[in-house]
């Protein structure tokens, strides 16, 4: 019992600078390396794991006096390192199971402190694997390929200062920058993280703290552009976005239209955002691949541009009926027809807006400058998809 009891307890005396350091008696090591696996199936990794986190929450940290903090992280180092080399008990003396569910519970900010806690756990808590699943659970619905293509675009120029882009940020790729400006619950991380400043530039926590700091802008699709503006509703646009974590929204930076200058907006939520759903730039034509599928009542999205020198957008649509069907599912062959009905029910009816008609076989772009120019087609098979437009809808019809 009492051994079970300091191994429960372990973290703290690991980590609370006000406990010392001692080494276990000879019959109590020998016994903990002897320890079968079955035992630590039944000790609660989770209970390890949340002690560690409350240890590292950065709250608990930046309560602490910053000299005094400093200082104690420093001793700490030095401690976990003596115990390294004196050969005595330390966390990685942990199997090597239970230290890694240890390290996959932890959070972002709990990873990035005990990376300085000693060389040996900053390499296993800067792993990909680790970082992976946070990237994907905070980043994934909003990062797609484009994004992705210009992370590597920044890895390659920040290797090759000779191709480094003008206007581009040049010192985000350096962690110690990253780090100092990196927010954790509205919160500066804290100074044990310095010791991060080796990150390779291509690990995945490395675009992580990049994605975080705001420091990288990276291309993503924003609804109802510019704060919902009347003339944008129920579409979706491109833009480059840079997050802001005091706010837990972004900055999002829209393409000049014509002789319109670039659009700033600022505060946009999460639940505005998405990853381009083709890899097409909003310049060029997407070639539809649906339109024999398309049937009276399915949900579409279509691009539209105001004219040839703007950028496509995507507008949530409708498939409708032909004039000739009365509606009737038993009787519709609307499917059959080389004419398609694209219905816009966010206008109001008799609005130039409200209706278009494209042709499957000769589809490519219709319009003309006083309407605009319809471009590719997708038909949306998602719920979640569908959803997300219908929560956007406006409260009153639009002319």
């Amino acid at each position: 019992m009492l051994l079970y009891l300091f191994i429960t307890c372990f973290p703290f005396i690991l980590f609370l600078n006000s406990l010392p350091l001692k080494p276990l008696p000879a019959w109590a090591t020998t016994d903990l390396r002897l320890l079968s696996l079955c035992f630590w199936k039944d000790l609660s990794v989770l209970s390890i794991s949340s002690s560690i986190e409350k240890i590292l929450s950065i709250s608990y940290l930046t309560q602490i006096p910053s000299k005094l903090h400093l200082n104690m992280m420093m001793t700490l180092s030095s401690k976990v390192e003596n115990v390294e080399e004196d050969g005595e008990m330390s966390v990685l003396d942990l199997p090597e199971l239970a230290l890694e569910c240890i390290l996959e519970r932890l959070p972002p900010s709990g990873l990035c402190s005990m990376a300085g806690v000693c060389s040996s756990l900053r390499d296993r808590c800067r792993s990909d694997h680790l970082w992976e699943r946070h990237m994907k659970h905070k980043w994934g619905r909003i990062i797609g390929p484009a994004a992705y293509r210009e992370w590597q675009w920044c890895m390659a120029s920040t290797n090759d200062s000779s191709n480094l882009r003008q206007g581009k940020q040049r010192v985000w790729m350096r962690l110690i920058s990253l780090v100092r400006s990196f927010s954790w619950s509205r919160q500066k991380v804290d100074d044990t993280c310095k010791q991060s400043s080796s990150l390779p530039v291509d690990s995945i926590m490395s675009w992580y703290l990049a994605l975080e700091t705001g420091r990288f802008w990276f291309p993503a699709q924003v609804y109802n552009r510019e704060n919902g503006h009347v003339g944008f509703m129920l579409s979706c646009y491109d833009a480059e976005l840079s997050y802001d974590a005091r706010t837990d929204s972004f900055q999002a930076r829209y393409p000049p239209h014509g002789r319109r200058a670039v659009a700033i907006e600022s505060g946009v939520p999460w639940e505005r955002l998405r990853a381009p759903p083709v890899d097409t730039s909003p310049h060029n034509l997407h070639v539809s691949d649906c339109l024999n599928e398309l049937h009276p009542g399915d949900h579409i999205e279509i691009q539209w541009r105001r004219n040839k020198e703007f950028p496509y957008g995507w507008w949530y649509g409708v498939v409708g009926h032909l004039d000739l069907c009365d509606g009737n599912e038993n009787y519709c062959r609307c499917h059959n027809s080389e004419t398609v009905v694209l219905e816009f029910n966010q206008y109001t009816p008799g609005s130039r807006w409200r209706q278009t008609m494209i042709n499957k076989k000769e589809h490519r772009e219709e319009g003309n400058e006083a309407d605009g120019f319809y471009g590719g087609i997708r038909k949306l098979n998602s719920e979640e998809e569908i959803y997300k437009w219908k929560r956007l809808w406006p409260v009153e019809v639009l002319e």
